[in-house]
């Protein structure tokens, strides 16, 4: 008696990896741990602190509103923690801590449960959390400290024309800055690690980092092209940020395009604008254009007649 193998056939897409939403996520959590120690080895318990207020914030809110609502509650998938990593990350260490809480439930329910829920949301939302509180508290989102020292960033310093930084202390981090900008080491660990897992896509960052490279060498403003590469949220911007799911490309060709745009807009408002840093703008300018962007980029359907 011959034996039956049944297959279950269904319609596409056809899922061909084991990977999860929760799966994905703990991959970004844990590439965000170097930048997460260094940030703490630098900044000291208020940056554990704002880290800790913002993830909670995240979670909390998600919880909440799920709740309120009668959803599912998905704070188990881990996406509101890495929401409220990449927000404590683009604050300062210095913020009142009622700020992460405004920060983490404007991100979590207004620029996220708003639009549907994770994968629906139109822009990043711990960037929108962040130009909201920067709009709306400047001194706060503005004061940068070092050891309890107010002091500018490296490219606050570059545009004013003042003493910045040496190359090393941008690179490894000894500098003023946001919570999770300040050592580019850090980072570039973190992002390698993505690349690594397959969790992003390498053309977004590299195409980013290689088109602010060729804008800022153009300019000469650094002197060293890459002390812009290092300087502010770049690298930040290019493996955690821009590389999101949910607002930016799903073509390779998209993705490069994408990578450009935000790339190019961040070297012109860096060197043109009044802003010394422009990857928060320039990443949540060119969601807006990822529609767009994948209708150009879509690959034909074959057999299609007009």
């Amino acid at each position: 008696m011959s034996q039956t193998t049944k297959y279950t056939v269904s319609s596409s897409p056809h899922i061909r990896a084991n990977d999860t939403t929760k799966s994905i996520m703990r991959d970004v959590v844990i590439a965000l741990l170097p930048a997460t120690f260094a940030s703490v080895y630098f900044f000291k318990l208020q940056a554990l602190l704002v880290i800790l207020v913002s993830v909670l914030s995240c979670v909390g809110a998600e919880y909440i509103w799920q709740k309120a609502l009668k959803r599912k509650v998905t704070i188990g998938d881990l996406s509101a923690v890495v929401t409220g990593l990449l927000l404590a990350f683009n604050l300062p260490p210095s913020v009142p801590l009622w700020i992460p809480v405004v920060g983490g439930i404007f991100a979590i329910i207004i620029a996220k449960q708003f639009f549907g829920g994770l994968g629906q949301n139109i822009v990043n939302p711990a960037l929108i959390a962040r130009a909201f509180l920067l709009a709306s508290w400047p001194t706060p989102m503005t004061t940068w400290t070092l050891d309890g020292v107010t002091t500018a960033t490296p490219l606050a310093a570059l545009k004013a024309g003042t003493q910045a930084p040496g190359l090393m202390d941008v690179f490894l981090g000894n500098v003023g800055g946001c919570i999770g900008e300040t050592s580019a080491l850090a980072l570039l660990i973190g992002g390698a690690y993505l690349i690594f897992k397959h969790v992003i896509d390498w053309r977004i960052p590299v195409t980013y980092i290689g088109t602010t490279f060729i804008i800022t060498a153009i300019a000469g403003r650094a002197g060293n092209p890459l002390y812009e590469l290092f300087a502010g949220g770049l690298m930040l911007g290019a493996f955690f940020m821009a590389t999101d799911y949910a607002t930016s490309p799903i073509t390779p060709l998209g993705r490069i395009i994408f990578g450009v745009g935000c790339g190019a807009l961040t070297g012109i408002i860096r060197i043109f604008g009044g802003y010394p840093e422009g990857v928060s703008y320039s990443i949540l300018i060119m969601n807006l254009f990822v529609p767009l962007i994948e209708r150009w980029t879509a690959p034909k359907i074959f057999g299609k007649v007009k």
